[in-house]
């Protein structure tokens, strides 16, 4: 495997990537804004090397990017400043490219599709975003993948569902997980009965480990589409079934969202993406199977049981993110 770089690598999926490729006995370099953060997350890891990074500085980029061959673009914004998403992106890509870096891989999102055409979605789906959220990450794919069609880089994006899991600072499912293990009322952002999919966190990783050592996978966008497709209401009898505990539900909709973002700018902000949870956008992932082979997907069942359990030893579960993206 050659030489990696994370960008944005103190979150949930820097973390699970890590792992992977630790796991591998392969070197890496974790790079991030905080030195504190990145020492919390990698600092017990001989394997990692910690280097911090001013994204509006050209200088601070192409040395965060020196002698890396393999860039692993994880980096988030603000859910209230989208617009420094592919303003993010460019600074990258050229001190990447000035550099040296040979190959970048984004972990991608479902925004740029906007509402679905199609059931399943497939990587071939017209991306035609209806939000400015999905306008700023189509914005920023472009600049990935034009870089490639230039023969300045080789690009490549891993789209996800909503996440979950150990340690995840955004998801849905957050409230009630809380709710199983420490009591109280579950707040979610319904409705809980369309279908949906989720990704446990942990099973990213390997992937994304696999699909940069796979030459066919750059140009292109992939999808993985995490464990099946489910509900929230189906999660949440999970979760009652494994504590047995009946979880009180506090259940939002998008009227009461737009009401409570008159007070708050993170809730305002979800307003727009609520389509996501209204309107199913189920992925299709047989083009990433047929690629690199059999994807590792853990049950619904397992992945909940070890949820609840990073919980109840103290490891936050944060607030919720449509789509669960940074």
């Amino acid at each position: 495997m050659s030489r990696i770089a994370l960008f944005g690598a103190a979150g949930a999926i820097g973390r699970s990537v890590a792992a992977a490729i630790s796991a591998s006995g392969h070197s890496y370099r974790v790079v991030g804004r905080s030195e504190a953060s990145l020492r919390q997350a990698f600092g017990t890891d001989p394997l990692a090397e910690i280097v911090t990074w001013n994204p509006d500085s050209p200088a601070s980029v192409e040395a965060a990017a020196a002698g890396i061959e393999t860039l692993i673009y994880l980096v988030g914004v603000n859910y209230t400043q989208f617009g420094l998403h592919p303003e993010i992106m460019r600074k990258t890509l050229a001190g990447a490219i000035a550099a040296g870096v040979k190959n970048i891989l984004l972990i991608g999102t479902v925004y740029p599709y906007g509402r679905a055409q199609s059931r399943p979605v497939r990587e071939d789906h017209p991306r035609a975003p209806h939000t400015f959220k999905g306008r700023m990450r189509k914005e920023q794919e472009d600049l990935l993948m034009q870089a490639h069609a230039d023969g300045r880089i080789r690009a490549t994006v891993l789209r996800l569902p909503d996440f979950y899991g150990p340690g995840v600072e955004a998801s849905l499912l957050h409230g009630a997980a809380n709710a199983a293990v420490q009591g109280g009322a579950a707040d979610m952002i319904g409705p809980l009965d369309v279908p949906h999919q989720f990704v446990f966190v942990p099973d990213v990783g390997p992937i994304v480990a696999r699909l940069i050592d796979t030459p066919a996978a750059f140009g292109k966008i992939w999808h993985f589409a995490g464990s099946g497709v489910t509900t929230q209401r189906e999660l949440v009898s999970e979760m009652e079934r494994q504590t047995g505990r009946k979880l009180k539900l506090r259940v939002v909709g998008k009227t009461l969202l737009r009401v409570i973002g008159w007070f708050n700018p993170f809730m305002r902000e979800m307003v727009e993406m609520h389509y996501l949870i209204s309107d199913p956008l189920i992925m299709d992932d047989a083009a990433l199977q047929q690629l690199i082979g059999p994807l590792h997907s853990t049950p619904y069942a397992q992945g909940i049981r070890q949820t609840l359990a990073a919980v109840a030893s103290g490891q936050a579960i944060e607030r919720p993110s449509l789509a669960s993206q940074p």
